[in-house]
């Protein structure tokens, strides 16, 4: 597992689209020399599927291996432009490595796409994934290692089971590096049943393994297949950071795990982030209308000796320099029969405006710290917050031309953070944050914003390199641990 100060290593992953010259191109018309020029292609050769509808009789096995500097690029002639409906399409069998899967349609049914374990460096990339799956199955599974899932449209799910499903080895190890960016979730409406979030990294039985899983870029709209609709963590040391999750769309859940860092995310219209586990770091998020925005889970058991299926008790959370803007819920953590509450969290520098009651807690925040805290026009005041943990100013937000409320130079905000929180050092902008932090989620400077609250035009197979290889570039230069390191 991670240990302080430690690095997610970052030289298996390769950026966007900028692939090496193939060593030869073969073009293909049919399933079936499809499947032939797969099965012999060596390093660095580009395998091309012709435009058009495919209905095929099962799976086509992936088993060969490239290289890092040469990878197997398997794609159709234009993203989007061959579809594959039928019984099946790819599955990676355990000798694949560096091979890439790029611009395909995915209708079929029963059979979905895998990695397995032993595969590693495969990535899947400007796919649209829509398949006719029932009972309970996703749409993409990955237990190998070194994965990236990048600018693919997952969408209209109606069927138990999620969306992209990361897991691992055995039944508690986890895949390793798997970077999850620019992708649309977007219509999961049903079945309103467990496994039916649009991400799910990890499992119960899992929880307790590291995954290092960087999930970023990605937006979220309409991802409500159960309550942990957007992402459900199931694992530990993950960063998800520079997503947006949007409307109509239920809460990203850190259900199980420990030491995930949450951080430069908008959550708009949405019903936010709750949370379990141990030392997790939510910061520089920004919340508006959602409900609620921050729910801290009440848990009903410590893990161990508790099972792991049980909630945890959070115990070490740090709730930081976030901004929650006129929700419906702002800060909350509800009622539960025989509830251990949480303990040892902090709740700081944080901005709270409008809404009811800036914190209603149901059950007990044991050796907790409040401090720092900005409360103005909420309905009924700062409701749980300890009076010593807030002070009632107006933050001096104003509403730009993006639709997001920032803070005006003048306000009380800026450099008034209380305490020390180094591992606080972006705001939700991608700006540094300097040596005297503003509260709330965003930094004053003059630095322009590198992230911003996320369309379908900057997600998904049609993004244009441009607009995203410096994005992509940035993700592997801070692939990292940031409350570990330093």
């Amino acid at each position: 597992m991670a240990q302080d100060g430690q690095e997610f290593d970052t030289a298996p992953l390769r950026a966007a689209d900028a692939l090496p010259e193939p060593t030869a191109t073969i073009k293909v018309g049919s399933l079936a020399e499809f499947e032939k020029a797969i099965a012999t292609a060596n390093y660095g050769e580009r395998i091309v599927l012709a435009d058009g509808v495919y209905t095929s009789t099962g799976v086509i096995h992936i088993k060969r291996q490239g290289s890092a500097q040469h990878p197997i690029l398997i794609c159709a002639q234009t993203v989007g432009g061959a579809e594959i409906n039928g019984a099946g399409s790819f599955t990676f069998d355990s000798e694949a490595a560096y091979v890439i899967l790029q611009g395909f349609k995915f209708t079929h049914a029963p059979e979905i796409i895998k990695v397995p374990p032993e595969a590693s460096h495969c990535r899947i990339s400007r796919c649209t994934f829509e398949l006719a799956v029932k009972g309970r199955s996703p749409y993409l599974e990955i237990a190998g290692n070194d994965c990236e899932i990048d600018h693919n449209d997952f969408r209209n799910k109606q069927s138990e089971g999620q969306m992209l499903l990361v897991v691992g080895p055995g039944t508690s190890e986890m895949a390793q590096r798997t970077w999850i960016h620019h992708n649309y979730f977007h219509d999961f409406k049903s079945p309103r049943a467990n496994n039916c979030s649009a991400i799910q990294i990890g499992m119960s039985g899992r929880s307790m393994s590291s995954a290092k899983t960087l999930t970023e870029y990605n937006l979220f709209v309409k991802c409500a297949g159960e309550n942990e609709g957007c992402i459900c963590n199931k694992s530990s040391d993950n960063i998800y950071r520079f997503n947006t999750f949007g409307e109509g769309s239920t809460e990203f859940s850190l259900r199980h795990g420990n030491r995930c860092e949450v951080y430069a995310n908008f959550f708009i219209g949405s019903q936010g982030i709750r949370f379990f586990g141990h030392d997790h770091k939510i910061y520089s998020n920004y919340f508006e209308r959602c409900n609620p925005a921050i729910h801290i889970g009440n848990g009903d058991g410590i893990i161990p000796p508790a099972k792991l299926t049980a909630h945890d008790r959070p115990v070490g959370e740090e709730v930081t320099f976030n901004t929650l803007v006129n929700n419906k819920s702002n800060i909350t953590m509800r009622s539960r029969n025989i509830g251990l509450g949480a303990e040892k969290v902090v709740v700081a520098n944080n901005i709270i405006q409008g809404g009811p009651l800036a914190a209603v807690l149901g059950g007990p925040m044991e050796n907790s710290l409040w401090r720092g805290n900005i409360v103005w026009k909420t309905a009924g005041g700062a409701g749980d917050i300890p009076t010593d943990g807030f002070m009632v100013v107006d933050p001096e937000l104003k509403l730009d031309d993006t639709g997001e409320y920032r803070p005006k130079p003048t306000s009380p905000a800026v450099g008034a953070a209380l305490g020390s929180y180094p591992y606080v050092k972006m705001d939700v902008h991608g700006k540094n944050r300097s040596s005297k932090p503003d509260v709330g989620a965003e930094q004053l400077s003059i630095a322009g914003a590198t992230n911003h609250i996320l369309t379908p035009g900057a997600v998904g197979p049609d993004t244009p390199l441009a607009s995203s290889a410096k994005e992509q570039n940035r993700g592997l230069d801070n692939l990292h641990l940031g409350a570990r390191s330093d």
